[in-house]
Order: structure tokens, then C-alpha cells, then sequence
């Protein structure tokens, strides 16, 4: 499973790429409005630091400018995927983009017949929203692990997105479910480094290598 980061900050994303496990970025237009830059030179500079799939999101509502929009988002650079929403007029702009050559994030998913349109129309990525539904009482996981199977089962192509995670065990239960991709926000990413055992364990490996440095010093 590949971890990618879900954000449009810069820096978050020059930090964890520097760790060597980033798989790629979703962006969507909260995230970019956060960063209150223009939009246009941060996806090319996204895009520049990431050798990974980067999400772009089209903001058009209507089939035909969402299709025009959706071109011009792929236009930016090779690893852009341009993301349409799971609405009619998505599936319509998706599937035109998808015949052009330019793979398509079918976002916004919530449930298992949405995501069987979005592997029909071939998409390369379908985003199920699992945190969203944990915060109206339904199973996002249970969301995450049905897809997996139908898309198992039927030999889908598309890449199952867990997306909307919010703590670290959600990474861990995607994983387990089979998801292709998780994708998270920076403070999750930065979690699933953390232990304390870790931390205990080196703090207590210094302290003896420092004690055998200050014996050996003594003895000299």
C-alpha cells in the first residue's frame, strides 16, 4: 500500500518526502484555499517535488467545463491525476478525460455501487471517505474492505484510495483491508512514525553509549 500526503503545503510536503515513503499527494480546493497562494504555481511546484501521482482537483460543476478543466490539470505535468467528483456530470467529464489518455480520481465515494461507476468508467483512482463516515455513525472501514473485495472479485484495474483518515489505525486497518493507497494529513503522517518505546529505547541506548564514552575517557 502506498502512503500519500493529504495536503497542498509545500514545506509538509518537503518533510515527509524526505523520509523516502511518500507515494504521491491529494490536493482538493480547501486545502489549496488554506495556503492562500495562487493556485496555479503551487500544483506546479506540488508537482515538481513529487515523483508520485498528484491529485488535482476541478472545481467546474458542469460536465463540459469540468472535462475543459480536467485537461488543463493534466496539462501541468505527467504525474497529475485530475479528480471529479462522484456525480453525474463527474462520471460524464471523467470518462471523456479517461478516453483523452488522463487519469482521473473519481472522488467523494460512499459506497460500494459509486465505486463500481468509477471503476466502469476506468478510473485510475476511486476515493472512498471512510472518516466522514465514521462522523454519521455508519462503518467507513467496513465501506473500504467491500469495495476491496467487489474490485477483487470483478478484476478491476482501479486503485482503491482510502482517504478522510484520521489517526494512525485507520492507516493500519486500510492496509489490512487491501486498500491500494491511503492517503492522510500531515499530523497523521507524522504519527505513524511515534512510539514511545521508541523514544524510551533511544534515549536509553545514548545514555549507555554516553556512559561508556565518559568511562573510556576516564581510563585514557
Amino acid at each position: 500500500m502506498k502512503l500519500f500526503l493529504d495536503t497542498a503545503n509545500i514545506e509538509e510536503i518537503r518533510e515527509i518526502n524526505r523520509w523516502g515513503v511518500l507515494g504521491g499527494v491529494t490536493t482538493n480546493p480547501t486545502l489549496v484555499a488554506k495556503e492562500r497562494s495562487d493556485p496555479l504555481q503551487l500544483w506546479k511546484e506540488i508537482l515538481a517535488e513529487v515523483a508520485g501521482p498528484v491529485s488535482l482537483e476541478t472545481t467546474e460543476l458542469d460536465a463540459d467545463g469540468m472535462y475543459r478543466q480536467g485537461v488543463e490539470l493534466a496539462g501541468l505535468g505527467p504525474n497529475a491525476v485530475v479528480k471529479v467528483p462522484m456525480t453525474p456530470a463527474g462520471l460524464e467529464a471523467g470518462s471523456r478525460l479517461v478516453k483523452d489518455g488522463i487519469r482521473i480520481n473519481v472522488t467523494l465515494v460512499f459506497s460500494p455501487a459509486q465505486a463500481i461507476l468509477a471503476a466502469e468508467i476506468g478510473a485510475f483512482i476511486v476515493s472512498p471517505f471512510l472518516g466522514r463516515l465514521d462522523d454519521v455513525s455508519a462503518d467507513g472501514m467496513d465501506l473500504l474492505r467491500r469495495i476491496c473485495e467487489i474490485y477483487q472479485v470483478q478484476g478491476y484495474e482501479t486503485n482503491v484510495l482510502a482517504a478522510s483518515l484520521r489517526h494512525p489505525m485507520h492507516v493500519v486497518e486500510a492496509a489490512a483491508a487491501g486498500a491500494d493507497i491511503a492517503t492522510m494529513p500531515y499530523a497523521v503522517f507524522r504519527q505513524l512514525v511515534k512510539h514511545p518505546l521508541t523514544d524510551i529505547g533511544l534515549e536509553r541506548f545514548l545514555q549507555d553509549w554516553k556512559g561508556l564514552r565518559e568511562e573510556l575517557e576516564e581510563g585514557a
